[in-house]
């Protein structure tokens, strides 16, 4: 972390004073580097990894260049890939919004659609997943031509989810003189693309990934033949404790769930298919401990954050680097040592094994057994 306060940055006082209620005194890397440009009004493209402080690097500023009084609504926008993510934002910048008088709503698909039109209407930063808020503005719910901030987060997941049409028609609802933030994980040629469409002399800021494939994780990878899977993950689930298990597919989930049930192991699914309600059930019973297994896909996980995940299981193989740093991220957080296992099978044992080599992982990948 910087030795600099949020005030050495230009934070206001109402605005640190609320952040620091909640403990958060001192900015992170990505808000050090971000916080300047962003209030002095800049575009800004910023490569910064899941996890790293990036909802307060454009939160803030959000909250400090808007006027309660006297901007129109809603004033700023946050487009991100899922629901979990528009929650977790809400969550992170909501103090700070109360603290200059702002109001910030989350609208995403599986909720009342009824009330999150009401809501947004009256918000000044709406937080949205790109196709409820579609849906929201054919409705003629609210319009977007106050918006004159607009933030574009995880836009490489939202690329890889198909969404860039969607996102496209949004963004040409919304102020031509906006502020344009985008970040994103990976700043691969289709990322570049969006921001060369949707920015205008962005300055770019890159913070490096944290350690987090080597840090306070003991990484293993397992071979085991296709029909062998159920009974590894099993055997690996009656060591563990909270434990995360990735797969490919949303029936993929459901159908691991059940077979694990028939092992009698409790498990519970997230994906997309679920209902928010489904999904959020779910999540409160896994971290409270209720249910000591949730199987998840990389879309439904993206932005899950709970403390106390002792191991994170790849039951399918991940499909590159950023999607193994993603996954087995979710565990070893806050100080805490976790483990982190992927199965391989015969015909994936070449592309994981890259994956292993990428991260440093070649001695732990030789041992895979």
């Amino acid at each position: 972390m910087s030795k600099q306060s949020f005030a050495d940055l230009g934070v206001s006082d109402a605005v640190a004073s609320a952040l620091a209620a909640r403990g958060v005194t001192h900015p992170f890397p990505v808000q050090h580097r971000v916080l300047p440009d962003a209030l002095a009004g800049h575009d800004l493209l910023v490569r910064s990894p899941t996890g790293s402080g990036k909802s307060l690097a454009f939160g803030i500023p959000m909250v400090e260049r808007l006027q309660a009084n006297t901007d129109a609504r809603p004033a700023a926008l946050v487009l991100v890939p899922t629901r979990e993510l528009a929650s977790q934002i809400v969550e992170e910048v909501r103090e700070a919004a109360h603290a200059r008088a702002l109001k910030i709503t989350a609208v995403y698909g599986g909720a009342g659609i009824t009330k999150q039109a009401t809501l947004a209407a009256k918000a000044h930063i709406l937080v949205a997943t790109p196709g409820r808020l579609e849906d929201l503005l054919q409705r003629r719910a609210f319009t977007l031509k106050h918006v004159g901030i607009l933030v574009l987060d995880e836009a490489d997941r939202m690329l890889d989810m198909g969404f860039a049409p969607v996102v496209e028609r949004i963004v040409k609802q919304t102020r031509d003189d906006r502020q344009t933030l985008l970040f994103s994980a990976t700043l691969d040629s289709a990322v570049d693309k969006m921001a060369k469409k949707f920015t205008r002399n962005a300055r770019r800021h890159e913070q490096a990934a944290a350690p987090e494939a080597k840090g306070d994780v003991v990484h293993r990878f397992v071979s085991v033949s296709h029909t062998g899977k159920l009974d590894a993950l099993v055997r690996e689930l009656r060591e563990a404790d909270r434990t995360l298990v990735f797969v490919r597919t949303k029936r993929g989930a459901d159908r691991l769930v059940k077979r694990l049930k028939a092992q009698n192991v409790h498990a519970a699914a997230m994906h997309g298919d679920k209902t928010q309600g489904q999904r959020e059930r779910a999540l409160a019973s896994f971290t409270k401990g209720d249910t000591p297994t949730l199987v998840a896909t990389d879309v439904a996980a993206r932005g899950l954050d709970v403390d106390d995940i002792t191991h994170v299981i790849n039951f399918d193989a991940p499909g590159a680097r950023e999607d193994y740093v993603h996954r087995v991220g979710r565990t070893g957080r806050a100080g805490r040592t976790g483990i982190g296992i992927t199965f391989v099978i015969p015909d994936q044992a070449k592309d994981v094994g890259k994956i292993a080599r990428d991260l440093g992982l070649q001695r732990e990948f030789s041992r895979a057994a």
